[in-house]
Order: structure tokens, then sequence, then C-alpha cells
């Protein structure tokens, strides 16, 4: 899935009334996803992976727990392409998602749901990134 079918996703799935909840986006995700064959779903997760990967840096997360720092960077792709690409070019824009009171874990577990209810098996896939916290290598380098 290219980057610009995953935004268009994510602003498609996300609720219309503001400040919406990280858990109807999720749930919007996986809806969307189980219409389309698994391949999308896989897709997905590489692009959710690699988006993730690529916010693991240590000026976002210095100073952050690894559970909250991945889920304040599942928060700031829930917030679309515009946040994203804020905080990938100013890492002071991470702030108020960092303090902020919406996480969004909930994002993490949509590949998963939406596998699981297209094939009825678990997701047992690796991405080819792992957006686990700290696993950015060249993310974490000394500058």
């Amino acid at each position: 899935m290219d980057e610009e079918r995953f935004w268009r996703l994510v602003e498609e799935c996300r609720p219309p009334w503001p400040d919406p909840d990280a858990d109807d986006l999720s749930s919007a995700l996986v809806e969307r996803l189980t219409a389309e064959p698994a391949t999308v779903t896989a897709a997905f997760a590489e692009t959710l992976s690699r988006l993730l990967w690529e916010l693991d840096r240590r000026e976002l997360g210095e100073d952050e727990s690894s559970d909250s720092f991945l889920h304040t960077r599942a928060a700031v792709v829930a917030a679309g392409e515009r946040a994203y690409r804020t905080v990938r070019a100013d890492p002071v824009r991470f702030a108020p998602f960092a303090t902020g009171p919406v996480r969004a874990g909930s994002l993490l577990s949509v590949p998963g749901r939406a596998w699981r209810r297209l094939t009825g098996e678990e997701w047992q896939r690796d991405t080819r990134y792992t957006y686990e916290s700290y696993s950015n290598r060249a993310g974490w380098e000394c500058g």
C-alpha cells in the first residue's frame, strides 16, 4: 500500500466529530479493511509499521517510557498525514501528542483485528520495520 492510499484511508475513516477517539478510528479502519482482500490488511500493516518506525527517534522519545512513546507515535499517525509531516519536520510539534489525553494504542491492533475477521486466524506476520520503541537504531544514534 503506498503512503498516499494509507493516508487517504485514515482520513476517510476518521470520525467527523471534533476530537475523535482513536478507538473510533481504529474500529472504522478494521471495518474498511475487512471489505478488502487480506493482502490490503498486510499492506496497511507494512505502511503503519514504517511510519511508526520513522518517528522512533531520540529527539522525540528520549524522556518517554517505551509504551508511552509507542502510543504517542500512534497518536501522531492517527492524527493524519498533516500532523505526521509536521512532527517529522519539527520535533517540537511532538510534545502536544506526548502530553495530550489521546493515546492511540488501539491503532496498533488494527491489522490483527482485520486479519482475524478476514481469515479466522491470528495475525502471525512480521513487518519489514518493527515499530517497537527504540528499534530504529539510526534514529537513536548520537549525532
